[in-house]
């Protein structure tokens, strides 16, 4: 009886493990999710990741310091999945034009970006009165950002080409950025003339460490202040110097540093269907209309003190430079030495995922307002706009296989 009855529960396990797989989804494929550690980090360094991992996930309160204004609650909220935001999360920076010609990022009344949702008992943010300008932006992949981070300025300023020189049409150029009292340079960072950093980070390259886009992102979007940064958002509009209950700094180093590390350490993307010919044909494509003028396919990081990252060869598709991009583009919003028609490269790796962090639907360019990658080229102009047309005289095939490998990347 014994021996019966363990035979039929062994059954009836095997028949529901049976059934959970047809109930559960298969786990992805290798290179079908982005929020992943690079390969490579030691037991301790994973457990740094993890930590950072969840604070990246965590939603804030009040109580912990959220706001008094903000835009989201998580890190996660804007970046889902560390994908590429949406348009329902907007972010949107304003300022003035003023008489004189100068911009006015009106940091006396709320700027540079609008906190539009507030804790309870407090009112958010609503554009100022007098505003000429407006920048919506939605929140970019956060992948691959260390290897980014870990390029030698040397290799961004060779292929700088502020007149031309070439005579390809390209004339990206560098956004030197006034660095933040707390940068300790590296040796791979280049100061210019007047002291001035290579910003690398951003939709116009306005931030030049992880450090500074980390420390922005609290302070701005979730209203969060740090060691770096301790003053406390406030809604001018009901009086200077009204903010939350919470004391400053409302998160500790420990929090930036595992967030900065976390940012380091996030995977860059693994390429899909490297072998199928329409992704092949369409990388040569990308190549003979000339994306790869601006999409550089391949960098190499510089020596780090994390292995994973330290002098790897890999391949974001971007230059980091700023590029005019025509008045379709134009936002009329300079920030540090870029135009309102200028924006920073974005990198195309993910970009096949991207849609999937978006509910179904890729949203592209700076606002979100292409929805398809056609879309997206087609609204390339200034520097890019003969490359555009390049894509224009294309064949319905030869256009079908530049999209499989754009979708690959």
């Amino acid at each position: 009886m014994k021996n019966s009855k363990q035979i039929l529960f062994a059954s009836l396990i095997a028949s529901a493990l049976v059934g959970c797989e047809k109930l559960l989804p298969p786990a992805p494929e290798p290179g079908e999710t982005i929020a992943e550690p690079t390969n490579g980090l030691t037991m301790a360094q994973m457990s740094h990741f993890i930590e950072g991992d969840e604070l990246f996930a965590k939603i804030y309160t009040a109580e912990e310091g959220l706001g008094p204004i903000f835009i989201q609650n998580s890190c996660e909220g804007c970046h889902v999945g560390d994908g590429k935001g949406h348009p329902f999360n907007t972010e949107v920076r304003f300022g003035q034009i003023g008489d004189d010609g100068k911009f006015d990022y009106m940091l006396d009344q709320g700027g540079p970006q609008l906190q539009h949702r507030s804790i309870a008992n407090y009112i958010p943010e609503t554009l100022p009165e007098g505003h000429t300008t407006t920048s919506e932006r939605i929140a970019p992949l956060v992948i691959g950002m260390g290897h980014l981070a870990a390029i030698h300025d040397q290799d961004i300023i060779d292929l700088e080409d502020i007149d031309d020189a070439d005579g390809d049409g390209i004339s990206g150029r560098i956004n030197y950025i006034t660095a933040k009292d707390y940068f300790i340079p590296e040796d791979f960072h280049i100061a210019n003339s007047e002291g001035k950093y290579i910003g690398r980070f951003g939709k116009k390259a306005k931030e030049i460490t992880l450090l500074d886009q980390v420390v922005f992102a609290l302070k701005e979007d979730m209203g969060l202040t740090s060691d770096f940064d301790t003053e406390d958002l406030v809604n001018y509009e009901i009086g200077i110097g009204a903010s939350d209950a919470v004391a400053e700094p409302e998160v500790g180093n420990n929090v930036v540093d595992h967030l900065v590390f976390y940012m380091r350490t996030l995977k860059t993307p693994t390429r899909r269907d490297l072998e199928n010919p329409s992704v092949i044909h369409g990388e040569e494509i990308f190549k003979e209309i000339g994306c790869n003028k601006c999409h550089v396919e391949e960098f190499t990081t510089t020596a780090q003190d994390i292995d994973a990252i330290s002098e790897k060869t890999f391949y974001p598709y971007t230059d980091l430079l700023l590029h005019d991009m025509g008045e379709a583009l134009n936002d009329n919003y300079p920030e540090g030495d870029a135009k309102g028609n200028e924006w920073r490269t974005p990198p195309l790796w993910g970009l096949g995922l991207a849609a999937d962090s978006q509910g179904g639907t890729g949203y592209y360019l700076h606002d979100g307002r292409a929805t398809s990658l056609e879309e997206t080229i087609l609204l390339h102009a200034g520097e890019a706009g003969s490359i555009r047309d390049n894509y224009i005289t294309l064949s319905d095939s030869e256009k079908e296989d530049l999209m499989s490998f754009l979708n690959s990347l």
